[in-house]
């Protein structure tokens, strides 16, 4: 079974809406249940703008999407360019399997070495530990504990800020002389 990273498409929306649906992976988002293939398909859209930094992949093995990671700016003020906020999601079937960490390593590189981000942010609920522990694996550290963040099954649920900064930040280079 060969896992494969590739760019998000169009053609994504209708797995996307399926992945969503299950309560295994929007429990540990801030998404809502009964996800729209419509939706998705507006959101898959609007996700690739020419010229914008946004990066948004999926793992896709044996045919089928088993995950996604998204790399989006955390607003428009010009003075956090420097920075990202991070969003993934695994299949249930998938978790525990590697899925993660290759989303991570991807988005990882790509923020590194092409973007040159200097932080990545993301939000993880408090008692997710093995997303935890995933993240921890890459650098990333809890920075603060948000209480009630978020209505969750009924329940309001703590969340943790966790963030990483770039290991080698990029440095003016020589060039070769030939």
């Amino acid at each position: 079974m060969t896992l494969t990273i590739r760019r998000t498409n169009s053609k994504d929306a209708a797995a996307m809406a399926q992945l969503m649906s299950d309560p295994a992976v929007f429990g540990g988002l801030l998404q809502m249940p009964y996800p729209s293939e419509d939706r998705w398909q507006a959101r898959l859209a609007e996700a690739t703008p020419v010229g914008k930094a946004e990066l948004s992949l999926v793992a896709e093995r044996d045919g089928a999407i088993v995950g996604s990671v998204a790399l989006d700016s955390v607003g428009v003020a010009l003075r956090r360019r420097h920075a990202m906020g991070l969003g993934i999601l695994v299949a249930r079937e998938a978790q525990g399997q590697g899925v993660g960490t290759a989303l991570l390593q991807a988005v990882c590189d790509y923020a590194d070495n092409w973007l040159g981000t200097l932080r990545i942010e993301l939000t993880v609920y408090a008692d997710n530990a093995v997303a935890q522990r995933l993240y921890a694996r890459f650098g990333f550290e809890i920075e603060g504990r948000f209480r009630g963040y978020a209505l969750r099954d009924g329940v309001f649920v703590d969340a943790l800020a966790m963030a990483r900064f770039h290991p080698k930040p990029p440095a003016i280079g020589t060039v070769a002389k030939g």
